[in-house]
């Protein structure tokens, strides 16, 4: 029963500090939405003649514009808070946990250090709220970083919350598990990453977002 009370307290306690994260980043999010969709008002829209050529109205390149730049503000701030929130479930339970380690590049000088996002005694957690890229460098990139988490000790553990829905992004996702797995490193996605970080701290991130979530739906 102890046991109980006290993980209901540490899901209490990252409950109200994710709020206050998700607070933070949403008045940053509506700053810089705000800022740029002043600062386009000046933009030189000549180009939207080549939307026309390709059969979208005006008003149709302006919104695609204006979503194409909320939208990179979106995933950046997205991709903090996710992050941001499991790193304050892994502290919750492990406060000598380490964040944003630079370990040495030891297989060349490009580039000269990789960064851990939290490390956990030999455990190297790198998170990830999702990953949809499809550029083939990708992979050589996190090759060489999860080589030099293991020749630096560490073992690499990868938590991804969401994986990506188009096909090639999934086939870089296939086979960096399987570069995971070469090195006896663990990797998560999806319902597994969520599942590991509970398992792992004991507190529901999930379910603490998805209460923000429908909060801030009741409130429009």
């Amino acid at each position: 029963m102890p046991q109980t009370i006290e993980i209901a307290k540490r899901n209490a306690k990252v409950g109200e500090q994710v709020q206050g994260l998700a607070k933070t980043y949403t008045d940053q999010l509506k700053k810089q939405i705000d800022d740029r969709s002043l600062a386009m008002e000046e933009d030189d829209t000549s180009h939207r003649l080549i939307y026309r050529v390709l059969g979208i109205t005006n008003e149709e390149g302006r919104l695609i514009d204006i979503y194409q730049n909320k939208g990179r503000f979106l995933y950046k701030y997205a991709g903090a808070l996710l992050e941001d929130a499991a790193i304050l479930c892994l502290e919750s339970k492990f406060p000598h946990a380490k964040v944003k380690v630079k370990i040495e590049n030891p297989l060349g000088t490009r580039p000269k250090t990789f960064e851990i996002d939290c490390l956990l005694d030999k455990h190297a957690l790198e998170i990830k709220w999702r990953d949809a890229t499809t550029d083939g460098d990708h992979i050589t990139k996190e090759h060489a970083r999860i080589r030099a988490i293991e020749k630096a000790g560490f073992k690499p553990i990868r938590v991804m919350f969401y994986y990506p829905n188009r096909e090639q992004a999934i086939k870089i996702q296939e086979t960096l598990k399987t570069l995971y797995s070469a090195v006896k490193g663990e990797y998560y996605s999806g319902d597994k990453a969520w599942g590991y970080i509970q398992k792992i701290t004991d507190i529901d991130l999930l379910g603490i977002l998805t209460r923000i979530a429908e909060e801030n739906t009741k409130k429009r």
